[in-house]
């Protein structure tokens, strides 16, 4: 029996995918929810596993875009499993794409090199670019409409001296959507930032003194995050506004704080968000931001979990940046831009004292958040990180770590 494997739809609103890796060639035999290829959406990459046990046929290559519910490979049930073959690995790409390997009896013809489709062949002579200065990524190497949209024209003889080569890889459609989604956020908001210092000299107190203790009790780093997490939430409550969207006409402000947190992924930036976060203890915030890292990082993460959130906070201390204007993630009004931790020196009392010092920088949308919030609320939070114990604590700092 021939099974019809179909592109499952991988959440609301999501109506088509890319194939972004098969992970397994043509003709191989695949085992029953064995994972065979990589799909993109505009929101997460997710993996396609096999339906039924059999012999593969990919009806789809990589990097092309297919509708929910568009058949993208044949799986024969008959076919029996070749002795000695042991199941692809997860991870393993095969050698070949699925237009290299594909049957003769597939139908599919062989273009000569340069070999362009009636509309690609009109934009390169258009652009006075010849067919054979052009790589395809179509079928057979054909230079397919898009390839010859993309294409460049020469920019005169090259230099002996010196490596010049140049390589075009497509963008994935997650990175795609991040890309139309920055624009956005630039061109329809009304986008400010404002900025600040914050002394980190009481948190690294705290942090080496319980840190161990934190760490052998909850299995999980006393870092960072979830003292900024909490400050976030508790300038949200004093400044609501900066806790709110725009809808049509309308301002919806939210009694909750979901705090997204942007990440590095395989596929690029993603934003999984922390839900309910004015209901989590330090415990809870490092558990979560712990687990939806990892969950980002292999691959893993949901549309579900990366939707939804009320404001974001971006770390790109991580990276080294001393200071940035982070961009807002719509339809949220508000972004916490977090930056490295240098030893300045600052005046304390009237004396020069060296002091762990981050800048802070928070983006908002000025239709709906004015100055008043905006300062009022970078303020709250460096009230907050300056004197944890005090304000993020209620003075019982064991209580607060649940050591």
């Amino acid at each position: 029996m021939i099974v019809e494997m179909k592109v499952p739809s991988p959440g609301e609103s999501i109506t088509e995918v890319e194939i972004a890796t098969w992970l397994v060639g043509n003709g191989d035999y695949v085992e029953k929810d064995q994972a065979i290829a990589e799909v993109d959406s505009d929101k997460a990459t997710l993996e396609l596993p096999a339906e039924v046990s059999g012999t593969i046929t990919l009806k789809a290559e990589e990097g092309e875009a297919v509708a929910v519910g568009q058949v993208v490979c044949l799986i024969d049930t008959n076919a029996s499993k070749p002795e000695g073959q042991d199941t692809p690995s997860l991870t393993e790409k095969p050698t070949t794409t699925p237009a290299a390997t594909a049957p003769e009896t597939s139908g599919s013809q062989t273009y000569a090199t340069g070999s362009a489709a009636p509309a690609a062949k009109k934009i390169l002579s258009e652009k006075g670019i010849k067919p054979t200065d052009v790589t395809g990524t179509g079928i057979d190497g054909r230079i397919t409409k898009e390839d010859a949209i993309n294409a460049v024209p020469s920019m005169g003889s090259q230099s002996s001296d010196g490596d010049r080569d140049s390589s075009r890889t497509k963008l994935s459609m997650l990175r795609r959507k991040v890309a139309e989604r920055l624009v956005q956020a630039k061109n329809e908001t009304a986008m400010l930032t404002t900025f600040n210092e914050v002394d980190m000299t009481a948190i690294f107190e705290l942090r080496k003194k319980f840190k161990e203790e934190f760490k052998e009790k909850h299995d999980v780093g006393l870092g960072f995050m979830s003292f900024f997490t909490l400050a976030t939430v508790r300038a949200l409550k004093l400044f609501p506004a900066v806790n709110s969207m725009i809808d049509g006409q309308e301002m919806i402000t939210y009694n909750f704080q979901d705090i997204s947190i942007a990440v590095s992924g395989p596929k690029g930036l993603m934003v999984p968000v922390i839900r309910h976060a004015e209901n989590l203890t330090f415990k809870g915030v490092e558990q979560e931001v712990k687990r939806l890292a990892i969950r980002a990082r292999d691959g893993q993460i949901t549309v579900d979990e990366m939707t939804g959130g009320t404001f974001t906070i971006s770390n790109g201390g991580v990276f080294g940046s001393m200071l940035s204007t982070p961009i807002i993630n719509p339809p949220q009004s508000g972004i916490l831009g977090m930056h490295n931790i240098v030893e300045r020196p600052v005046a304390v009392n009237g004396k020069v004292e060296i002091r762990p010092i981050m800048y802070v920088a928070l983006s908002y949308d000025h239709r709906i958040i004015d100055g008043r919030e905006s300062v009022g609320f970078l303020v709250a939070v460096k009230e907050a990180i300056e004197n944890p114990e005090e304000f993020l604590m209620d003075n019982d700092i064991k209580k607060a770590l649940e050591l």
